[in-house]
């Protein structure tokens, strides 16, 4: 039975069939797992006194996807690296998360030296130096999980992508990833004949349990691009005959800013996953591409809260899984007013209906996070599983996901959903991505500041956008941006989230432009001065709130 991912693997020995593809190379499913076993051997081999954690710090390369089969077939524990974290940060979690090995290349070798990460050079591989592949072929074997591997197995440490706080390790076992991609083969209908697109980073959840667990489950075909490009997308599509591929938010973005043209839709793509688009943008992707977009509901902890459903209103996540889903208050425990919907499809009575999404059956597969009981403490109170995640029912018990908890804005006493305002701004031509995020007011309270990503900042029309807002039906008064900070590249997690943290960490104090916009009615836009920063900034003081510019209380 194949309950563990060193199962599944062994099951595809003897596999002809297309297993792994770059523009260089193909490799069977049954070379995917001899390359996996050599390298389970050598990390054997290299294994020391400790938790046997392997670091990997790669593109989307070959070597990611034997080494992640070398994990599950040893017993080892293979720990994503993301390239896109500060030199301290990075430091940081290597030591956090143990590893006693890491595999790089060249460039992250260079990285890595000097960091204060503890391990020795004799503990890195590269995988980019001539001896790496006599040392692989040294370990050549027929390939067999080690002893005691089984559905326990802990298989991953996945960090958190850290959009509004302190990344965390997520541990995940061999038998929740195979209950993974067992489950989203039955909810996207992954088959054998599927050729998937890797184009997020291995090192992230996204790629790993919504691509990689489920094309092993069913034998089909992983295609690799070393890192996303909107430009390469297609033409990889096309190359490969790719048929499915996963995606977050600003990658789409990215990809539908592109410049259309006749044939988008001469490519051999069925569907893809993933979060942050709009019905908009699954709308304009099918029609432009003729592939459908999922959109999902999950996160590297797990807690599964929403069933796909037909039925679904646009931008509904579907059915609560089972009868322990609740949208409760955070603070009382209470269960939340039915949402109560305009024409819009705005809530109009967010206060009662929007809260925290929770299982109160517990759990379930949320296996903790590494060396962080505080944080398992937080997920798991008096018994019941907190999401973290905000949300509300409508009157037909379909489930909508309202935002992060830390993305609620409370504009003059009122609460504001950061992701209902994204989205309004993501659509606007041009945009490639958007955050939103609450700033201080002077006097009490916060305000909304958004900010949003264009080709070209300085010659971005303003009051052109202004005129969108306002014409926008689905956007309250309350979630009118009173800051708009125009960029050309907005800060991101390495997949590709936008940092709101940074951009709010910043709030009005950045050299890029931002703008304004005081008083009532249609909003007017003016472009923040040296000056004006300065004497906003004094506010705070003569309201004797400047504590809120340090952070604080």
């Amino acid at each position: 039975m194949r309950n563990d991912i060193a199962s599944m693997l062994l099951e595809r020995l003897g596999d002809q069939h297309p297993g792994l593809r770059t523009r260089q190379r193909d490799w069977t499913w049954d070379e995917v797992v001899r390359e996996s076993a050599a390298r389970a051997a050598l990390a054997s081999a290299l294994r020391r006194d400790g938790p046997f954690h392997v670091g990997v710090l790669l593109d989307n390369v070959p070597d990611f996807v034997f080494w992640l089969g070398a994990g599950a077939l040893a017993g080892g524990v293979i720990v994503g690296i993301n390239p896109t974290r500060g030199d301290a940060e990075m430091a940081a979690e290597i030591r956090h998360a143990d590893c006693q090995l890491i595999i790089t290349d060249t460039a992250g070798s260079d990285r890595l030296r000097g960091l204060d990460h503890g391990l020795d050079a004799g503990r890195i591989l590269v995988i980019d130096e001539p001896g790496y592949a006599a040392l692989v072929e040294q370990h050549r074997t027929e390939p067999a999980a080690a002893a005691g591997v089984g559905p326990a197995s802990l298989l991953l440490l996945l960090f958190t992508s850290g959009t509004t706080g302190a990344s965390k390790a997520v541990k995940c076992s061999q038998g929740r990833l195979v209950r993974i991609a067992d489950m989203a083969t039955t909810k996207f209908g992954h088959v054998r004949s599927d050729v998937d697109y890797c184009c997020m980073p291995l090192f992230h959840g996204n790629a790993i349990m919504a691509l990689w667990a489920p094309a092993l489950a069913n034998g089909a075909t992983i295609c690799l691009t070393p890192k996303f490009s909107a430009s390469q997308f297609l033409p990889d599509v096309r190359y490969f005959g790719a048929t499915f591929f996963t995606y977050v938010g600003k990658a789409l973005g990215y990809l539908m800013a592109t410049a259309e043209q006749p044939d988008d839709a001469d490519n051999a793509l069925v569907r893809g996953f993933g979060t942050e688009a709009s019905p908009q943008d699954q709308a304009e992707f099918l029609r432009r591409f003729g592939a459908v977009l999922h959109e999902g509901y999950g996160s590297s902890e797990g807690g599964n809260a929403a069933l796909p459903d037909p039925a679904a209103p646009p931008g509904a996540l579907g059915r609560p899984a089972h009868p322990g889903i609740a949208i409760v208050d955070p603070q009382t425990r209470a269960e939340c007013a039915t949402a109560i919907l305009d024409e819009h499809g705005r809530v109009v009575n967010a206060d009662d209906a929007v809260g925290e999404i929770v299982d109160k059956t517990g759990a379930r597969d949320f296996e903790g996070y590494y060396k962080n009981d505080a944080a398992d403490s937080e997920k798991i109170r008096d018994g019941w599983y907190w999401t973290g995640d905000l949300g509300y029912r409508d009157e037909a018990g379909f489930l909508y996901f309202a935002g992060r908890r830390g993305d609620w804005i409370r504009v003059d006493g009122e609460n504001t959903s950061a992701l209902t305002i994204e989205r309004v701004l993501r659509r606007y031509p041009g945009v490639i991505s958007a955050g939103v995020y609450a700033v201080p007011d002077p006097r009490s309270g916060d305000q909304v500041m958004g900010a949003i990503e264009v080709a070209d900042p300085a010659g971005f029309d303003v009051a052109a956008f202004a005129e969108y807002l306002a014409a926008q039906p689905d956007l309250g008064r309350k979630g009118f941006p009173r800051f708009l900070r125009t960029s050309a590249g907005l800060p991101v997690t390495g997949s590709n989230k936008v940092l709101k943290r940074e951009l709010q960490a910043g709030r009005w104090h950045t050299d890029e432009p931002v703008y304004r916009w005081v008083g009532r009615g249609t909003p007017e836009y003016t472009r923040m001065t040296d000056d004006d920063k300065r004497s906003l900034d004094a506010e705070f003081t003569s309201y004797g709130r400047q504590s809120y510019l340090r952070g604080e209380g």
